[in-house]
């Protein structure tokens, strides 16, 4: 069986006009997350992501 969850996720980060941060998983669409900080985006955006993974892993997508 193959694994199709990656072994490494890439992190973008971006700071918008306003001064949050946002955070985006590449691999998965849709992943994205704001944040105060550039820390707390990348937190945010790795829970999300770890989420996402386990509901698909649940619904039988992956």
């Amino acid at each position: 069986m193959q694994n199709l969850i990656p072994n490494s996720l890439t992190i973008e980060l971006e700071q918008e006009e306003d001064g949050r941060w946002i955070g985006e998983i590449l691999e998965i669409p849709g992943v994205l997350a704001y944040a105060s900080n550039q820390q707390q985006a990348i937190s945010n955006v790795q829970a999300l992501a770890l989420r996402v993974i386990a509901d698909k892993l649940e619904h039988g997508v992956i």
